[in-house]
């Protein structure tokens, strides 16, 4: 399900790793209409995830309205997710709570001068049952997967290969 806004700034979603699945899509106006049909999703024993995109801080989207959601969710046991672009940080009571942000993609292996496979700055901010924590992410277009690895903790390698050495003794 995805708002007007979101439909128009950010475009169609992406559906690759849904392949083989049966997709119900949803173009709605206005955030309101996306968190009704969110939790409607969540009702119907059917689906196996609802997912919701909704532009910035509409005012629909309240502690209220998460919280029902995430209430619902648990409820019927299904998994949901709110995608919020160009929000700010608010009152929210979801479960766990992720930023996410480009980065520069890795070098193409066949040219230089082109993109290579896409990564992202992934960012579990809050969580109740899991650590917090950082992690990058890149696209793997052979395995068509997404893999995660702690990034360095302050952004640089440290002196040499980062290898620890000791000099044997006797």
């Amino acid at each position: 399900m995805q708002d007007q806004l979101s439909r128009k700034e950010a475009g169609d979603p992406y559906l690759s790793g849904l392949s083989g699945q049966q997709v119900i899509r949803v173009d709605l106006s206005r955030p309101a209409d996306v968190l009704w049909a969110m939790e409607e999703g969540l009702r119907c024993r059917a689906l196996t995830g609802v997912i919701g995109e909704i532009w910035g801080n509409p005012r629909a989207l309240d502690f209220t309205a998460t919280k029902r959601l995430a209430l619902k969710a648990e409820h019927h046991q299904i998994p949901c997710w709110l995608i919020r672009r160009a929000a700010q940080s608010d009152l929210s009571a979801a479960r766990d709570r992720w930023r996410i942000a480009s980065l520069p993609s890795l070098p193409n292996p066949d040219d230089a001068k082109s993109p290579g496979a896409p990564r992202w700055q992934v960012e579990l901010f809050r969580s109740r049952h899991r650590q917090p924590g950082t992690w990058v992410a890149a696209y793997d277009q052979t395995t068509d997967r997404v893999d995660l690895t702690a990034p360095f903790r302050n952004g640089a390698m440290a002196k040499g290969d980062g290898a620890h050495r000791h000099r044997a003794t006797r």
